[in-house]
C-alpha cells in the first residue's frame, strides 16, 4: 500500500502589521509629499504652544531666581518690621543673640536745595553692617561707609539719578533733609534689597541712621519703618531652624507687632503678582491655541477636501472607514506633533533671549533654565488642541461612502460623524478643560475663562447659522453679484460658518482691549474729581498743627484744608480668626497685607455712607469701636458686631465693628479703610494728615515755591503732589498696558492666521466656482465684485458681533476685576472691526485673483 500522501501546505501568508503601525506606516508615506496645505495648521499650534511655554518657563526662571536670591533680596535669612517705633533693648537683645543683625529705617521726606527747590524723596537711613549681603553700586563707586560718614557736621548720602535732574543738582552739592545738612557723593546706580523695599512715589535717598536721627524726622507717630535682618549662624540656618524662630517669636512676643518676612518670601506682593500676571499670559496662550483650533479645524478640513480622492480609492479596493480615519488621522497628528516641537523649541529658548536682552535692565534675580515640566504641560495643551479640532472633520469621512466622496464637490454629505469619534471629542475636550483648571493659578478665573470661551464659541456658531438662514430666506435681489454674494453665503459647503468664527474672535478680543485701554486712560486722566486735592501732608506733628494750618492758609489763602489724626496698624486677627488664617477674596486680602493707615474721629468722615450698624455718637467713652469699608469687611468675612486685634504701637487693641460703610475713593479725599472712636487711642502718639485743594488752578511756580517754602518752616513735614503720584501710578499702569497689548497680540496674530487659513480651505470651491463661471462669460469684475460683497457681510456681521462681545468682555475686566469704571468709548474697538473687515475683503480677493490671472482651462483639467 502506498503511504497517503499528504497534502501541500500553502505556504504561510506574511503577518499582517498591527493596526497602528500600519496607520503610522502609511501616514510617513503619505507625508514624504510634504506638509503642503498645513502651514496655517503649524503656525497655529506653534504660536499658541510657544506662549504657553515661553510665560511658563519665563516665570519659573523668575519664582526660582527670587527663591535662590531670597536672602540677597531680604538683605539676611528674615526680616522683623515695626512701624513707629524702634525695638525695645529687649526685642533688640533676643535678635542679637540669635545672629548678626543689620537695621535699616525707612520713611518719606522733603530733600530743599534752597532756590532751587525741594522734593519727596524716600529715605532709606541704614547701619554700618549694610549691606550684610550684596553690594550698593554707585557713580562713582566707593565703599558705601566713605560716601555715608559725615565730615564737618554734614552727613553723605547716596542718590536716584532722578533726584539729581529733578532738582538740577550734582556730585557734591549739599540740601538740607529735615535739620540735617545732606551732602549728595554719588549716584545710586543698585541696591541688593531694592524688590524687597517696594516701589515709591519718589527718588531714594540713602543716608547714614546717624543722619536721620540728625533730620529731627523722628518724632511719636512718625510714620518711619524699622527693619531689623537678621542672618543666622551656618549651624542653625537651615529652614527647619528658620521656621522654628519665626514661630518662637510669634509665641514669646505676641504684642510686639513684628511683621516677619524669612528668604523663603522675601518678596510676598511681587511674588503674588508674579503669579497673577502669569496667569493673565498663560491664560492670553492658551486664547491663542483656542483660536488657533480653529485654524487647525479649518485646516483638517482643506486636508479632507484635497484627500477625497485618496480616501474614496481606499474605500473603494476594501478599506475599511475606521483604517481610513486612521491613517489620516495619524498623519494629522505627526504634523502637529511637528508644529507643537517648533512651539516648544521657541518657548524654550525665549527665556534664554529675554535674559540676554534685559540683563541690564531688569532689576529681578533671572536665571533662564530649561523647565521640562512646564514644556510637557504646554506640549500637552497642544495635542489636546489639535485632537478636539481635528477629530470630527475627519470623523466625517468613516462613512461617507465612495459615491459620495466622488461627487462631495458639488453635493456635500451632511451626515454627523460615529459616536465613537463624538466621545474621543469629548474626552479630548474635557482633557484640555482639565489641564487648563489643574494648572491654573486661581481655578476660579480658569473656570470663568473656560465657560466664556464655550459661550463666545457657541454664540459664533448661532451666528453663522442665523446669518446663513437669513440669506437663504431673503428675496432674490436683482443685481447678479448681489444675488451670488447671498447664495454663496448659505449655499453647501459656505465659507460662513469658519469666517464668523475666525472674524468674530478676533475683533471680539481686540475690541475688548480697546474698551479696556481706554477705560484704564480715563481712570487715570479725565475720570478724577474736578476738584481733586493737589497735596498730601504727612507727619504733621500734632504739637504743630495749628501752625501748620496758618501756614497753609497764608500760602493758599483760597485752597480747602483737610486735616485728620493718622497711625498706622496691623491687623492680628479678625472675629477672633488670626489674619494669617483669614480666608479672604483676592480684592480684600490687601488689608491683610502688611500695615495699614488708621484714624479716629468723633464724626463721619465726608464721602462715607452707612449701609449697617449706627455711627457713635460724638461723646462715646465705652469700649472701644471700629467703622470699617463695607466692601473691604465683606472679603473679609466681616459683619458688626464683630471683634477685631489691631496692633499699633506694639500694642494689641481689640475694637467691636459698630458700622460698615461704603467709601467714595476716587474723590481722592481722605478716609480710610478702618477708622476708630476717639477713646481708643487716647493718650497715644500720632501725626496729622492734610489735604489742600486749591480754589483754582495753581501755577507750576507756585507749587515749587510752597513745597519750598513747607520744607524750611515745616522741615519734618513731607508733601506728596497728587499730580506726581498720579504720573508714578500712570507710568506703572501705562508699562502694564503696553505688557497685556504685546501679549495679546499673540492672539491676534493667531486670529489672523486663522483667518487666511479659513479662507484657503475655500479655495478649492472658489476655484471650481469661479472657472465655471468664467467658461461661462463671466467677467473678472463680476467675480470680484460678487465674492467682494460676501465677504464683507459675513465680516459685517462677525464685527458687530465682535464689538458686542468685546464690549460684555471689556466691561467684566474692567469693573469686576479692576474695579473701576467702565467707559464705553466704541471708537477704538471700531476702528478694530472695520480694520478686520478690511482684512477680509482683501485676503479673500488675494487669492481668487491669484485663480483668474489664468486661464481656465490649465485649472478645468485638475478639477
Amino acid at each position: 500500500m502506498h503511504a497517503p500522501v499528504k497534502p501541500i501546505a500553502a505556504p504561510a501568508s506574511p503577518p499582517r502589521p498591527l493596526g497602528l503601525l500600519l496607520a503610522l506606516r502609511l501616514a510617513w508615506r503619505d507625508l514624504r509629499g510634504g506638509l503642503r496645505g498645513f502651514g496655517v495648521f503649524i503656525a497655529c499650534l506653534a504660536l499658541g504652544v510657544m506662549a504657553i511655554a515661553a510665560v511658563a518657563s519665563a516665570s519659573r526662571g523668575l519664582t526660582e531666581g527670587l527663591n535662590r536670591e531670597g536672602r540677597r533680596i531680604l538683605g539676611g535669612d528674615a526680616a522683623f518690621s515695626l512701624i513707629h517705633r524702634e525695638a525695645t533693648p529687649e526685642e533688640r537683645a533676643f535678635l542679637d543673640a540669635r545672629g548678626a543683625v543689620s537695621a535699616i529705617a525707612t520713611m518719606r521726606g522733603m530733600a530743599n536745595a534752597g532756590d532751587k527747590g525741594a522734593a519727596l524723596v524716600e529715605i532709606k537711613a541704614v547701619d554700618t553692617a549694610y549691606p550684610s549681603i550684596g553690594q550698593v553700586e554707585s557713580e562713582p563707586q566707593a565703599p558705601i561707609a566713605e560716601l555715608l560718614v559725615e565730615r564737618d557736621g554734614v552727613f553723605g548720602a547716596i542718590a536716584d539719578p532722578v533726584l539729581f535732574g529733578r532738582l538740577d543738582l550734582k556730585t557734591g552739592d549739599t540740601i538740607m533733609v529735615g535739620g540735617a545738612r545732606v551732602q549728595l557723593r554719588a549716584s545710586l546706580t543698585s541696591e541688593p534689597d531694592k524688590i524687597a523695599s517696594g516701589v515709591g512715589f519718589g527718588p531714594r535717598l540713602l543716608i547714614s541712621e546717624a543722619a536721620l536721627r540728625a533730620t529731627g524726622l523722628l518724632q511719636p507717630g512718625s510714620l518711619v519703618r524699622w527693619t531689623y535682618r537678621l542672618i543666622l549662624p551656618a549651624a542653625a540656618s537651615s529652614d527647619a531652624a528658620l521656621d522654628g524662630l519665626i514661630t518662637t517669636v510669634g509665641r514669646d512676643q505676641p504684642d510686639s507687632g513684628w511683621e516677619i518676612r524669612s528668604r523663603a518670601n522675601a518678596a510676598p506682593s511681587f511674588q503674588r503678582n508674579l503669579e497673577r500676571f502669569t496667569q493673565f499670559l498663560t491664560l492670553v496662550g492658551l486664547t491663542a491655541l483656542l483660536v488657533g483650533g480653529v485654524g487647525v479645524a479649518n485646516a483638517v478640513r482643506r486636508f479632507v477636501e484635497a484627500k477625497k480622492l485618496d480616501f474614496a480609492t481606499m474605500k473603494a479596493i476594501g478599506a475599511t472607514g475606521g483604517r481610513v480615519v486612521a491613517i489620516h488621522l495619524t498623519e494629522v497628528m505627526i504634523v502637529a506633533g511637528f508644529g507643537i516641537a517648533i512651539g516648544l523649541a521657541l518657548g524654550a529658548a525665549a527665556p534664554f533671549a529675554l535674559g540676554y536682552a534685559l540683563k541690564d535692565l531688569l532689576p529681578l534675580p533671572f536665571e533662564p533654565t530649561l523647565a521640562p515640566g512646564e514644556l510637557v504641560i504646554a506640549a500637552l495643551y497642544g495635542f489636546l488642541t489639535a485632537l478636539v479640532f481635528a477629530i470630527l472633520p475627519l470623523g466625517r469621512a468613516h462613512d461617507v461612502p465612495v459615491s459620495a466622496l466622488f461627487r462631495d464637490q458639488i453635493e456635500p454629505d451632511s451626515r454627523r460623524p460615529r459616536l465613537i469619534y463624538l466621545i474621543v471629542f469629548a474626552a479630548a475636550l474635557i482633557g484640555l478643560v482639565g489641564v487648563a483648571i489643574a494648572f491654573a493659578y486661581d481655578r476660579r478665573i480658569a473656570l470663568i475663562y473656560i465657560g466664556v470661551a464655550a459661550s463666545v464659541f457657541l454664540l459664533l456658531r448661532l451666528v453663522a447659522w442665523g446669518l446663513m438662514a437669513l440669506a437663504k430666506r431673503s428675496p432674490r435681489p436683482r443685481n447678479p453679484a448681489v444675488r451670488m454674494a447671498l447664495a454663496n453665503t448659505h449655499r453647501p459647503g459656505a465659507l460662513t460658518p469658519s469666517l464668523v468664527l475666525s472674524l468674530g474672535l478676533g475683533v471680539a478680543l481686540l475690541s475688548a482691549l480697546a474698551f479696556i485701554d481706554v477705560s484704564l486712560t480715563r481712570q487715570l486722566t479725565q475720570a478724577l474729581p474736578a476738584k481733586a486735592p493737589s497735596f498730601f501732608f504727612l507727619d504733621i506733628p500734632a504739637s504743630q498743627a495749628e501752625r501748620f494750618d496758618a501756614f497753609l492758609k497764608r500760602e493758599r489763602p483760597d485752597a480747602t484744608l483737610e486735616r485728620v489724626p493718622m497711625m498706622r496698624g496691623r491687623i492680628v486677627s479678625l472675629a477672633g480668626v488670626k489674619a494669617e488664617d483669614v480666608k479672604a477674596s483676592e480684592q480684600a486680602a490687601w488689608v491683610l497685607e502688611g500695615d495699614r493707615g488708621i484714624t479716629f474721629s468723633a464724626a463721619m468722615p465726608d464721602g462715607s455712607t452707612i449701609t449697617a450698624g449706627q455711627w457713635w455718637p460724638a461723646d462715646y467713652r465705652g469700649e472701644p469701636l471700629v467703622s470699617f469699608d463695607a466692601p473691604v469687611a465683606a472679603g473679609l468675612g466681616l459683619k458688626v458686631g464683630d471683634p477685631i486685634v489691631v496692633n499699633v504701637l506694639g500694642r494689641n487693641i481689640t475694637a467691636k465693628v459698630a458700622n460698615l460703610r461704603t467709601v467714595e475713593w476716587r474723590s481722592l479725599g481722605i478716609n480710610f479703610v478702618m477708622v476708630f472712636s476717639p477713646n481708643t487711642f487716647a493718650g497715644a502718639p500720632y501725626t496729622n494728615l492734610a489735604t489742600v485743594t486749591a480754589g483754582s488752578d495753581a501755577a507750576a511756580n507756585a507749587d515749587a515755591a510752597l513745597l519750598r517754602h513747607l520744607a524750611a518752616e515745616f522741615p519734618a513735614v513731607t508733601a506728596v503732589r497728587v499730580k506726581d503720584a498720579l504720573e508714578a501710578v500712570n507710568t506703572i499702569v501705562g508699562q502694564l498696558a503696553t505688557a497685556i497689548r504685546g501679549a495679546s497680540s499673540l492672539a491676534i496674530a493667531a486670529s489672523l492666521l486663522v483667518l487666511a487659513g479659513a479662507l484657503a480651505a475655500g479655495q478649492r470651491a472658489r476655484l471650481y466656482d469661479a472657472m465655471i463661471l468664467k467658461t461661462l462669460g463671466a467677467t473678472r469684475r463680476f467675480i470680484l465684485s460678487s465674492y467682494a460683497l460676501e465677504y464683507a457681510g459675513i465680516g459685517l456681521v462677525s464685527a458687530v458681533f465682535g464689538v458686542v462681545a468685546g464690549a460684555l468682555a471689556g466691561w467684566g475686566v474692567v469693573t469686576q476685576v479692576m474695579k473701576i469704571e467702565f467707559v464705553g468709548n466704541p471708537t477704538g474697538a471700531i476702528l478694530a472691526a472695520t480694520a478686520a473687515i478690511v482684512v477680509t475683503v482683501l485676503f479673500g480677493l488675494a487669492g481668487t485673483l491669484q485663480i483668474l490671472s489664468k486661464a481656465p482651462a490649465s485649472h478645468l483639467r485638475n478639477l
